[in-house]
């Protein structure tokens, strides 16, 4: 059996405590066992974090270059083997995990450019004989907390920048995909990163996020998550007066126009309902149709809906992996339930019995709903959608905006006249024109607005903005 260990001053550290990682398509498989750590670990991870600050602060931009550039080399020349990893223990398709190791190998090859590329600005001064200059320096200590759904890309997206802009990192990754994090903490590890400027705890988000976003020396908190937990960092990251960065929740809405090409329309809605088990922030969650489209639509969906294949993620012809655990996947049939109790008609959503036992769940489609049904209000996480009927652009763009949530907002349609006022007046980080609402490139930024994200974005060039501190300098030359 496996075990996976802590990472701490470039040692790894057992625990005990050890709890197993379950493969959710065959829960008779106990993937490997981890070592679970409590507040002393954070305690000795972020002094190690200390120790090497001020070492990697003024390393050269080249050193932190060659340690990116190598992590996303080997992330790239190894995504079958780490993809067959993130699916067994995640549960997504094998395609999908794969391309999700890619896509944390880009990231960390684009953030080992960034380290090269950090510069400042020089101003002339309204007063004579003095320069100004405006430069960037890293925060110190960051500490990450990552979710479940994509276990390797956000820990990514979240290490390579702070990594590349000159800070040291604690990562506490989520219980449920232990062996992806242990991924990248090993190839830091093997790769030149230099002891304690990258550490790793396993442990309860209640013990072990609890220590790292209370403690005095961490300067930032990164985290990806639910509303609820979010809300709460903001509440400790606020009194303690820490940078936050906040990326939470959904309910996106995917509008579909008459003038709509069908199948463009059908098969961003189905990728983007349903793809990755409906486990993506991003997910089309709410399916605005135009009256005049609405029946074909609803037919073809239909028909492309239930003839996706779930199974093992392993298996090249499984479109649609189990839900993540048992947890997750009672809330989703919770929701099927309330879905009949509020008068939709529900096709699909029951538990499958397949060939191991596993969180197998069929996707499922929401009609004849309305938008201030609670499942169009709450984000449901699971691979489900509803379609709610409107007259015209203007109604679509109000039940579009009528949430608490901006994560990420769509519009099918042939009329550039629609795309370009639907663009306007989204309420949403991310707008997609005839293209699923999940699925976003790395070098440029994400995040939402309103409930579904808080802080300077992430990814691209704008993530110097959280994992930086701006100072401005003055020099007077005469």
């Amino acid at each position: 059996m496996k075990q996976y260990l802590s990472l701490i001053d470039g040692q790894w550290a057992d625990f005990g405590n050890f709890q197993p990682d379950i493969n959710p398509a065959n829960t008779d498989e106990v993937i490997a066992e981890f070592s679970y750590g409590d507040a002393s670990a954070v305690d000795q991870a972020v002094a190690a974090a200390k120790r090497a600050a001020p070492g990697w602060a003024a390393a050269s931009p080249q050193v932190r270059h060659d340690v990116l550039a190598a992590v996303g080399n080997a992330l790239g020349a190894n995504a079958e083997e780490y993809g067959r990893t993130l699916a067994r223990e995640e549960g997504k398709t094998l395609p999908e995990a794969i391309g999700e190791v890619g896509r944390a190998s880009q990231v960390f090859k684009f953030f080992a450019g960034e380290a090269l590329r950090l510069g400042g600005q020089l101003h002339p001064s309204v007063r004579p004989d003095i320069d100004i200059e405006v430069t960037r320096e890293p925060v110190g200590i960051v500490g990450l907390i990552t979710p479940w759904n994509f276990p390797i890309a956000i820990p990514a997206w979240k290490t390579a920048p702070a990594l590349a802009f000159g800070n040291c990192v604690v990562l506490k990754p989520a219980d449920l995909t232990p062996a992806c994090a242990q991924i990248i903490a090993r190839l830091l590890n093997e790769n030149g990163c230099p002891p304690g400027v990258f550490n790793l705890v396993y442990g309860r988000g209640s013990v072990v996020g609890e220590a790292l976003v209370n403690h005095p020396d961490v300067g930032a908190i990164s985290f990806t998550g639910s509303v609820e937990v979010g809300n709460r960092l903001a509440e400790i990251c606020g009194r303690l007066r820490k940078k936050l960065q906040l990326e939470m929740g959904g309910k996106n809405p995917m509008v579909v126009m008459d003038d709509a090409d069908m199948d463009v329309a059908v098969g961003a809605c189905l990728n983007g309902a349903f793809f990755s088990t409906g486990q993506r922030c991003t997910a089309s969650s709410r399916l605005i149709v135009q009256s005049g489209i609405h029946d074909a639509f609803v037919e073809k969906l239909t028909a492309a809906m239930t003839a996706l294949k779930v199974g093992d993620p392993l298996d090249a012809a499984t479109q649609i992996g189990p839900v993540v655990d048992e947890k997750q996947l009672t809330s989703n049939l919770k929701y099927i339930d309330l879905a009949k109790q509020e008068a939709a008609e529900v096709i699909g959503g029951e538990r499958l019995n397949l060939a191991t036992p596993g969180f197998f769940q069929a996707p499922a489609l929401f009609l004849g709903t309305t938008n201030d049904m609670r499942i169009n209000r709450e984000e449901i996480f699971g691979p489900t959608a509803s379609v709610i009927k409107v007259g015209d652009l203007e109604q679509a763009i109000t039940v579009a905006n009528d949430t608490e949530f901006g994560l990420s907002s769509g519009i099918c349609t042939t009329s550039l006249k629609s795309a370009r006022e639907y663009r306007r007046r989204a309420q949403a980080g991310m707008l997609m024109v005839n293209l699923p609402t999940a699925g976003v490139d790395y070098h440029v930024p994400f995040g939402g607005r309103k409930g579904s994200s808080f802080g300077p974005r992430e990814q691209g060039s704008f993530a110097a903005e959280f994992y930086t501190i701006v100072k401005t300098s003055y020099v007077f030359s005469g």
